[in-house]
C-alpha cells in the first residue's frame, strides 16, 4: 500500500525519524549511562539496566487511539525496517535510524487457537503463539533484532571499531545471535559459549552453520554465563544474553503483537510463559505496562510464569506468601527436557521482582503468578499439543503444563483466554520426542512414556513379490490396519 493511500492524518507518522533520548538506567541506584557505551551492569553498584527513553513523555501527548490506528495501518507498509518488531518503532528503539535496522523476517508470529478437542481436554480455550516460526526458529530473534540493530548503529559511530558479539546459551540464543551477526558480515564478529553435551545437535548446528566461533565448556548454562559476564566486564565485547537491555526491548514486541491480535482488548486474557533466564517474562510484563502507560490498552492481562521442578528458583521465591520474607536463592539444576529453561540463577530476576511489583500494583495481587510443573507433565503436554496440530517445543509443552496446573489450582478461571508461549520450533527438540517414543530417557529426567503418546513407524511385509499382487496385498494390509471402508459402487 502506497503512502498516498493512507489516511491523511497518519501519513506524516508512518515512517518515523529518530526522536528518542535513550539511556541505560540502573534498577538499583538509578544512575544513568550513555547508550554509546557497551554496558550491561551498573559500574557503580553492579545493578541491572533497563533502557529508558527520557523523551517518552512526547508519546503520551497523543491518545491511545492514535497509536492503535498508527500500528494497525503501519502493518500495510512494505518497508522492511518496519515489517518486523520495529513496526512498534516508537516503543522499542526510537533512536536507531531505519537504515540501521536489521529485518530477517522476525516477529508477527501466528497465534493458533487450540481445536475443540484439545480445548476440551485441557479444560479451557487457549492459543499457542508460535515463536518457533521466527527466522532462527525461536523467540530469541525478537531481542536479537533489536540488539544487533543497535550494534549496527553503534559500529557506524566514529572510532567504534570492530565489535565481538558473544553470548552464553543452551542453544536458541546462540543460533539467533550467530544468525544476526552473520547478516552484519565483517562489522561484527560472533562467538558463543555452550555447556558441553547439553545442547541438542539441531541447535548446535545453527551457530556452526552461521560461521560463529563455538566454544564448549564443562558445566551448565550458569557456568557459561559467568564466563561471558567476565569477558563483558573486562573486554570490548557486546554481551547478547538477556542481561542486555536491548534484548528486552525487542522481546517486548511479543506483548504488542498479542494486544494487536485481540484489537487491544485484553479483558479476561492471560499470557503463559516459561521463565528460564527470566528475560522473556520481564519483556512481556514491561511491554504490557508500556501499552498501559499510553492508554493503548485499558486492561492488563494476567501473567503466568512456569518453571520445571528441575529448575525452579523463581517459583520458590514467590511460593513464600509473606513478601517481607522473600529471599531469592539460586538453585542447582537437574536435567530438563525444557533446556532453555534449565537455569538456576536467572540474570533478569531483579527486573522480574521490580516489574512484578508494578504490575500487581496496577492489576491486582493475582495478576502475576508462577507455577511449578514436572518433566513428565512437560513432555506429555508437548506431545498432546502437537497431536492436535501445533508445533510446540518442550518449552511450549512447559507452557501447556503450566496452564493445566493453573486451572487445577484455580489461578486462572475457565472463562479467561490464555496465550501460551511456544518459544521455539519443536524440531529443535526432536531428540526428546524420540527418547519418549523409544523409552530411552535417563533416570534423572524422571520421564516415563505413556503408551498413548508413543508412536513408531510400522514395517509392512508383502506376502508376495509379484508386482501387481504385491501392491494389492500391501493395500489390503493397510486397509485392514486402518479400518478402511470399501467403496460402494452405485448403478445409474
Amino acid at each position: 500500500m502506497k503512502i498516498a493511500e493512507f489516511p491523511e492524518d497518519l501519513r506524516p507518522h508512518l515512517i518515523p525519524a529518530p526522536t528518542g533520548d535513550m539511556v541505560y538506567r540502573c534498577l538499583e541506584c538509578g544512575a544513568e549511562f550513555d547508550i554509546t557505551e557497551l554496558l550491561y551492569t551498573c559500574p557503580q553498584c553492579r545493578g541491572l539496566f533497563l533502557l529508558e527513553d527520557r523523551a517518552a513523555a512526547r508519546l503520551a501527548e497523543r491518545p491511545g487511539a492514535f497509536w492503535r490506528r498508527l500500528f494497525d495501518y503501519r502493518r500495510m507498509l512494505n518497508l522492511p525496517a518496519l515489517k518486523g518488531i520495529f513496526l512498534y518503532y516508537e516503543l522499542i528503539a526510537p533512536v536507531i535510524p531505519l537504515d540501521d535496522i536489521i529485518y530477517l523476517g522476525e516477529g508477527h508470529t501466528p497465534q493458533v487457537a487450540a481445536n475443540e478437542q484439545l480445548a476440551a481436554e485441557v479444560g479451557a480455550p487457549f492459543y499457542f503463539k508460535n515463536d518457533g516460526q521466527n527466522p532462527s526458529a525461536s523467540f530469541k530473534d525478537r531481542g536479537m533484532a533489536a540488539a544487533l540493530s543497535y550494534l549496527n548503529f553503534l559500529v557506524r559511530q566514529p572510532g567504534a571499531g570492530r565489535i565481538l558479539a558473544i553470548c552464553a546459551s543452551t542453544g536458541d540464543t546462540s543460533a539467533s545471535a550467530a544468525l544476526y551477526a552473520a547478516y552484519l558480515g565483517e562489522k561484527v564478529a560472533s562467538a558463543v559459549l555452550l555447556p558441553h553435551g547439553k545442547v541438542t545437535p539441531q541447535q548446535l548446528a545453527q551457530p556452526l552453520g552461521s560461521g560463529a566461533k563455538v566454544l564448549e565448556i564443562p558445566g551448565v548454562f550458569d557456568d557459561c554465563m559467568k564466563v561471558v559476564e567476565a569477558l563483558a566486564d573486562n573486554y570490548q565485547v557486546a554481551l547478547l544474553n538477556s542481561k542486555n537491555p536491548w534484548r528486552i526491548r525487542g522481546q517486548e514486541s511479543y506483548a504488542y503483537e498479542i494486544a494487536q491480535w485481540f484489537d487491544y482488548d485484553l479483558t479476561k486474557k492471560a499470557v503463559v510463559v516459561p521463565i528460564g533466564n527470566a528475560g522473556n517474562i520481564t519483556a512481556i510484563m514491561q511491554g504490557f505496562l508500556r501499552l498501559h502507560d499510553l492508554n493503548i490498552i485499558e486492561q492488563l492481562p494476567r501473567i503466568l510464569g512456569v518453571q520445571s521442578r528441575h529448575a525452579d528458583p523463581v517459583f520458590r521465591y514467590y511460593a513464600e506468601a509473606d513478601k517481607s520474607k522473600r529471599i531469592f536463592r539460586p538453585v542447582a539444576v537437574q536435567p530438563s527436557v525444557a533446556q532453555a529453561a534449565m537455569i538456576g540463577n536467572p540474570v533478569s530476576m531483579p527486573r522480574v521482582i521490580r516489574l512484578a511489583e508494578e504490575y500487581t500494583r496496577r492489576a491486582g495481587e493475582q495478576s502475576v503468578a508462577v507455577v511449578q510443573v514436572t518433566e513428565q507433565e512437560i513432555m506429555d503436554s508437548m506431545l498432546l499439543a502437537n497431536r492436535h496440530g501445533h508445533i510446540a517445543c518442550t518449552q511450549g509443552g512447559e507452557s501447556l503444563a503450566g496452564l493445566r496446573a493453573a486451572l487445577q489450582l484455580k489461578l486462572l478461571s475457565r472463562n479467561e483466554v490464555p496465550v501460551l508461549d511456544a518459544t521455539a520450533h519443536h524440531l529443535k527438540f526432536i531428540g526428546f520426542q524420540q527418547m519418549y517414543f523409544e523409552n530411552s530417557f535417563p533416570p534423572e529426567f524422571e520421564v516415563t512414556p505413556k503408551a498413548e503418546y508413543q508412536n513408531r513407524p510400522q514395517l509392512l511385509t508383502p506376502k508376495t513379490e509379484a508386482p501387481e499382487a504385491k501392491t494389492a496385498d500391501l493395500a489390503a494390509q493397510i486397509a485392514a490396519l486402518l479400518g478402511l471402508t470399501p467403496k460402494t459402487r452405485f448403478k445409474r
